[in-house]
């Protein structure tokens, strides 16, 4: 509803129609992850086993900063808005690589296959050069790394980033994209990669 009130009110020359320019985001921002009075009787252990019958699929961020390429492996990303279109990631608190990511203000969203779980492995392990060995190009709009062999990606700006917890919620808009008409996607369940079977 809200959207189509901006759309006629765009229409008729009520509200500004120059482009939106990205929410410059905070590596981190200066609050706890969690406060004590705010902590479930949930134990850990159990609430990541639970969510881990969510079967999901993987990803690679990647940002290109002043000091070179940057990315880490992620599977909390989801598509979140077709007008404008908007995609979401969630990003560790405690991410290394996170401040290089906001620091460069965009990012490419590397959709995996099936064969790519060694892709994945060397994306998730902290303090590497994650891309030694990794061929890539730069993706068309923001120039962040565009991994070789990826079945689909998503060039995108950040657009806001919202604090949930000990993460953050990190929504970019999609500037560029594109994909293979086919190929398997890489899955996660239970701790295991898997992919479908015919």
């Amino acid at each position: 509803m809200a959207a189509t009130v901006v759309r006629y009110l765009r229409s008729v020359g009520a509200v500004a129609t120059a482009p939106a320019e990205p929410v410059e985001a905070l590596p981190r921002p200066d609050l706890r992850a969690v406060r004590d009075d705010e902590r479930l009787p949930v134990d850990p252990a159990e609430f990541r086993g639970v969510l881990g019958h969510f079967a999901t699929g993987i990803t690679v961020v990647t940002a290109q900063d002043g000091d070179g390429p940057a990315g880490f492996a992620c599977q909390s990303f989801a598509s979140l808005s077709l007008d404008p279109p908007l995609v979401v990631f969630m990003v560790g608190r405690t991410s290394t690589t996170w401040p290089r990511i906001a620091r460069a203000g965009t990012f490419c969203v590397n959709i995996l296959g099936a064969a790519q779980g060694p892709l994945c492995r060397a994306f998730a392990v902290s303090g590497a050069d994650k891309f030694a060995g990794v061929d890539f190009d730069a993706a068309p709009v923001t120039g962040s790394p565009r991994l070789a062999g990826v079945p689909a990606w998503v060039d995108c700006r950040i657009q806001n980033v919202h604090t949930g917890g000990d993460h953050l919620i990190v929504v970019g808009r999609v500037e560029a994209l594109g994909g293979t008409a086919d190929g398997e996607p890489l899955l996660f369940h239970r701790g295991r990669f898997g992919h479908f079977t015919p």
